[in-house]
């Protein structure tokens, strides 16, 4: 309305016909394995047969899921707002996937496993614990119980402030939501790319861009945590502050 012609760019998320971006719908899951993929590497354990389970199995957490599995590891386990599966061997998430669409986008039910009440997942012994549903999750109710190797949040504010320090202080690996579901809102910003080009990549770029900013993300965090010797949220609030700072101070040219 204000310039006169369709300005797909003031929006992103779009349908692909709408002027959208190939890979929008994977992107948030997509960052949140490479950024578990990443801590492990830090870490020093292979993610490939990797022990992972997984609170939440929408869009994020089904696509963290079987972005993990595709890359080896062994999702063992996977609560949603119905119920939860278990199976020490692993699941079978392309069966879990299609039992989830066929009985209203949950996991109760599915009978590659046995049934998993909610609040058990938190004392599971796993390699990787990934909260994708609601803020809050985590609390210093169930913090104690955690014995997961890496917390990679990738939910908005799953873990509470108390619960973090808690779980830094027993020597988690926590990866916060500011850096591990970053993967989203950077593929809005390429989409937003796209559309003022008026030209569209192939999934594949969209794909390997993202996989470049947040393996460069991870490693300025996590360069910064060591530096600092503080944790990994602390350290992405100091990479950001950084970042405005610098930007201030060349924007004082122009004052």
């Amino acid at each position: 309305m204000q310039v006169g012609h369709t300005a797909t760019a003031v929006v992103t998320g779009k349908p692909i016909e709408m002027g959208g971006s190939l890979g929008r719908r994977e992107a948030t899951g997509r960052g949140v394995m490479i950024a578990t993929r990443e801590a492990a590497r830090h870490l020093g354990f292979d993610i490939k047969g990797a022990t992972i389970a997984v609170q939440g199995f929408g869009n994020v957490g089904s696509v963290s899921a079987d972005l993990l599995a595709q890359a080896g590891a062994r999702i063992v386990a996977v609560t949603d707002w119905k119920g939860g599966v278990y199976n020490p061997k692993g699941l079978d998430i392309p069966k879990l996937l299609t039992c989830a669409a066929a009985h209203n986008k949950t996991v109760d039910g599915f009978t590659g496993g046995e049934p998993l009440a909610h609040d058990k997942i938190w004392g599971l012994d796993v390699d990787v614990l990934i909260p994708a549903a609601l803020e809050n999750q985590i609390t210093m109710d169930n913090a104690p119980q955690i014995q997961a190797k890496v917390l990679t949040e990738g939910a908005n504010g799953p873990t509470t402030p108390d619960a973090h320090k808690y779980l830094h202080d027993k020597g988690v690996f926590v990866i916060p939501d500011i850096l591990a579901n970053s993967g989203g809102v950077t593929t809005s910003y390429f989409e937003w790319v796209q559309d003022r080009y008026g030209y569209f990549w192939e999934e594949e770029e969209v794909n390997a861009r993202l996989e470049k900013k947040m393996c460069v993300a991870f490693d300025a965090v996590l360069k910064t945590s060591l530096k600092y010797k503080v944790d990994m949220r602390t350290a992405a609030y100091i990479v950001a502050i950084q970042r405005v700072g610098t930007v201030t101070k060349m924007r004082g040219m122009y004052a």
